[in-house]
């Protein structure tokens, strides 16, 4: 009695070790089951990333403003703001309360339709980037837009507000609040 009482103490400390965990196909990502240590996949540079959501290459600020100026811009976005015929997609027939916190994650576009600001990666927003900055301002109170009218994620309205913020402290965007003129005809009789 003595001696199976011991065997099974024995059984039970050794089937706690023995336990085999199984991992579900679902969970094994593509990329690892071509690669046989983590350094090749940190070495790798192709990991089948599309290049329109790949977002981890900087652009200077001096092509953003180029390109604002070119052409192309021109022709994607006409004389409207970025933002004006902008719809973001969403879950249900109410919009949500706040917009996302971010598009871009881990350098790649983690969402189906990017803010205004992220779909495009040539609009760097900066404070010498005056032309893109004026686009978020109202023409009638100078004031800044608010996120919920333009659809920018937090991110980068926030990088929004730093950037005009700046770029008035610089003295490159001006704060004033535009004159509007009246016809005075209509009132006179």
């Amino acid at each position: 009695m003595l001696l199976i009482n011991k065997l099974q103490l024995a059984a039970s400390l050794f089937k706690t070790n023995l336990t085999i965990k199984v991992i579900s196909v679902n969970f094994i990502h593509s990329t690892f089951a071509k690669y046989d240590k983590i350094e090749d996949i940190e070495n790798d540079t192709d990991l089948s990333i599309p290049l329109s959501k790949d977002r981890s290459k900087i652009i200077p600020v001096d092509i953003s403003i180029k390109y604002l100026k070119s052409s192309a811009y021109k022709q994607t976005y006409g004389n409207e703001p970025i933002w004006k015929y902008y719809k973001r997609n969403f879950k249900g027939h109410i919009p949500p309360i706040k917009t996302r916190k971010t598009c871009i994650r881990s350098g790649i576009i983690a969402t189906g339709s990017p803010c205004p600001i992220c779909r495009d990666e040539y609009l760097v927003l900066d404070y010498r980037n005056v032309d893109l900055l004026k686009q978020f301002i109202s023409k009638d109170t100078g004031e800044i837009l608010n996120y919920d009218y333009t659809s920018l994620c937090q991110k980068a309205y926030k990088d929004l507000l730093v950037a005009i913020m700046k770029s008035r402290e610089y003295g490159l965007f001006p704060y004033h609040v535009p004159f509007r003129y009246y016809d005075y005809s209509e009132w006179k009789n």
